[in-house]
């Protein structure tokens, strides 16, 4: 008995768009062998679909699946869409922000103290112990984002892979994708290869803004790029007007943590 491909009457699902796409179903009959019934499948539906009807603009085929139903019955489905094309690239952003743990505010704006008493001025830190300053977890603005990339095979070597791996976890000693130097972390690289053809690759960052003449207590012009790391150190002071000891900060230490790098080397 010859293989059967029958497409059924709720088959084709089309959607138009932005993004068009289409759908057709069947049931292939006559073999046990899923990939005769594959086969006779991609042989039967068409390469390419117009779910306009205009005769000019055709998807192509993106994908031909079959799963069993029962004996020599196989149903059978056939997709077509619009596939990004080699050196094109695809761009995702999410400015949800991170958190980070601070031990002083941009400005105390009240301080209460019992009638006749004067609260300490403790210089706008936060969560003041006698033995330590606790401070407090906020919401910062850390821009993520991603880029997918359809590379080349030949681009794609094992000296390239190297390089991404190299890469990861350093950030930008030069302007990049409008982040100045110090700002933009590269989180890493994910690839896959499009049968034998190009790569898809995903490549993530993380920015983080520069920051200059900042303030913590009584010491100004603090600078500081997006991914150092910022810390102070306290010392006990005496706050002669409110007859109390106080935590004071007394150096405010920036460190560099990340190495810089040259971010044309991603070739992107």
């Amino acid at each position: 008995m010859p293989i059967q491909v029958v497409e059924h009457f709720e088959s084709r699902r089309i959607s138009t768009g932005t993004n068009p796409s289409a759908e057709l179903r069947y049931t292939i009959y006559g073999t046990d062998d899923d990939v005769a019934a594959r086969q006779a499948l991609a042989d039967a539906a068409p390469a390419m679909y117009d779910p306009w009807g205009s005769g000019l603009i055709f998807l192509p085929r993106n994908e031909v699946a079959v799963e069993p139903l029962g004996p020599q019955e196989w149903s059978g489905r056939v997709s077509y869409g619009l596939l990004p094309q080699t050196e094109d690239a695809v761009f995702n952003f999410d400015t949800g922000g991170g958190t980070q743990h601070i031990t002083h505010s941009l400005a105390t704006v009240a301080s209460y103290a019992p009638p006749g008493k004067r609260a300490p001025d403790f210089k706008n830190l936060i969560g003041v112990t006698p033995d330590a300053v606790e401070g407090v977890e906020i919401t910062v603005p850390v821009y993520q984002f991603s880029e997918t990339h359809y590379l080349p095979n030949q681009v794609v070597t094992p000296t390239y892979r190297a390089t991404l791996f190299a890469l990861t976890g350093k950030v930008n000693n030069a302007t990049f994708r409008g982040l100045a130097a110090g700002e933009c972390l590269f989180l890493g690289a994910a690839g896959t290869r499009r049968g034998q053809g190009d790569w898809e690759i995903m490549f993530r960052f993380a920015g983080s803004p520069n920051a200059e003449n900042l303030r913590i207590g009584d010491i100004t012009g603090i600078n500081k790029k997006g991914w150092e790391y910022l810390w102070v150190r306290y010392a006990d002071s005496v706050d002669e007007d409110a007859k109390a000891l106080v935590k004071k900060p007394v150096a405010v230490y920036v460190e560099k943590v990340y190495e810089e790098a040259d971010f044309s080397e991603l070739g992107i």
